[in-house]
């Protein structure tokens, strides 16, 4: 079949020259910068980009019309030409301005940083929640950019920035896009409403939930294959799982939990997104426990920690207790692992390790478990005996007289909700 002259070649690979500035803003907010052009090299990678070269520029702040100085992009310019790159990669969000003024110098498609990421999102997303929130987040990144996109939007090949609502006409007209977005957070509440449901009745019937969470690529998806025989998306790449999976895992006990993978958190990650998939991160909010997931062979590994806490409390979960298990240890030298901590709240592991996953419930199943109490109820207080079986695990029964003395193995979280009910029945 000969390709007509309207056709797009989507198979065509983006060939990228990747490009930092650091700035002294950059430099004050702490962000490592070197590192993060490292991740824009594996982002771009697991997008699909072919990376050609990497161009960094050191000035005291951002250019307002090119981002970089205009020296800067005549550079730019002649390695694109040798090299025969199709597009520059920025570490940096540009505004719609730069971003025209750069493609018109460049004759390059231009892409940043955010827009790196949401295109890896829009080719992972698989569930209709997924989709949507991908699709949202895009469309709140575009809107204040058309002015900038228009050229960029519109080339042939395909590729890295065309994907979702890229491919279609959309950005030439504001109004409809402002429209498409409020139908996709109608779309995206009516999902949320569903989600809240689901949970609720989760809690109703007592259901222990443990969110697994950590950076992108520490390893959260294998842990949850390992210790729950799920059949989910395992790739050595970036972003590999996007939509959250929720599989029950048992304890030692033989009591079952619900082991939910979240999406990783990354560098950086952008605004629109993390405002587009809360209504999925804040399966975190409703966890017993968090198993924060990581990758302790790292070099970047307190920095990685350090980006995961703080998402953490900007979706209100940074208090929920956590345990820390230090994933990958069989790839650490003697070194790291001897400056890593080990204690009830911190554990080194591999997730290919079956004797680390023993250890794995043992320690979920400690953390989860408070002390065992005794509760005397009377005969005619039968309605606190369902609150008993919620609280924890009755591991025993004695009859005296008109009571009937209970003996529980508690729950923390659970117990503390409940409390109140019972502090008249416990029996000293």
């Amino acid at each position: 079949m000969t390709m007509g002259t309207h056709d797009t070649d989507t198979t065509k690979k983006d060939r990228a020259i990747l490009v930092s500035l650091v700035t002294d803003e950059v430099k004050r907010s702490g962000i490592n910068h070197e590192y993060s052009l490292q991740e824009l090299v594996k982002l771009a990678e697991t997008a699909g980009v072919e990376v050609l070269n990497v161009l960094t520029q050191n000035r005291e702040t951002r250019d307002t019309k090119w981002f970089i100085g205009k020296g800067k992009v005549e550079e730019l310019r002649l390695v694109a030409d040798e090299l025969g790159a199709t597009t520059a990669i920025f570490d940096q969000e540009l505004s719609g301005a730069q971003v025209r003024n750069l493609e018109e110098a460049l004759d390059l498609k231009i892409i940043d940083r955010t827009q790196l990421i949401l295109d890896i999102f829009a080719q992972r997303a698989s569930t209709r929640e997924g989709i949507i929130q991908v699709e949202l987040a895009q469309h709140s990144y575009l809107l204040p950019r058309l002015s900038g996109h228009g050229k960029n939007l519109s080339r042939l090949g395909g590729g890295i920035g065309t994907r979702g609502p890229g491919e279609s006409k959309l950005e030439t007209d504001r109004r409809h896009i402002r429209g498409r977005i409020d139908d996709l957070k109608r779309h995206l509440e009516e999902v949320t409403r569903h989600r809240k449901l689901h949970r609720e009745r989760r809690k109703k019937t007592g259901i222990i939930q443990v969110a697994l969470v950590g950076y992108t690529n520490a390893g959260k998806s294998t842990l949850l294959k390992q210790l729950t025989a799920a059949d989910v998306y395992i790739q050595d790449q970036l972003f590999a799982t996007l939509d959250p999976t929720s599989r029950t895992m048992e304890l030692p006990s033989g009591k079952e939990i619900v082991l939910t993978d979240t999406v990783g958190f990354i560098q950086n990650l952008p605004h629109d997104l993390v405002a587009a998939f809360r209504a999925t991160l804040e399966e975190v909010n409703e966890a017993d426990l968090i198993l924060h997931v990581v990758d302790a062979s790292s070099e970047m590994r307190d920095d990685q920690m350090s980006t995961v806490h703080t998402i953490l409390q900007q979706l209100g979960a940074g208090d929920k207790p956590q345990l820390v298990l230090y994933n990958k240890k069989d790839a650490c030298t003697p070194e790291q692992l001897q400056m890593l901590p080990l204690d009830k709240k911190h554990i080194k592991i591999s997730a290919l390790d079956e004797s680390d996953l023993i250890k794995v419930r043992e320690l979920i199943q400690a953390e989860l478990t408070g002390d065992t109490k005794r509760f005397r109820i009377p005969a005619e207080r039968g309605d606190l005996t369902s609150v008993l079986y919620k609280i924890g695990d009755v591991v025993g029964t004695e009859y005296d007289e008109n009571d009937v003395i209970y003996q529980v193995e508690l729950q923390k979280g659970e117990y503390e909700k409940f409390a109140y009910l019972l502090e008249d029945f416990i029996e000293l």
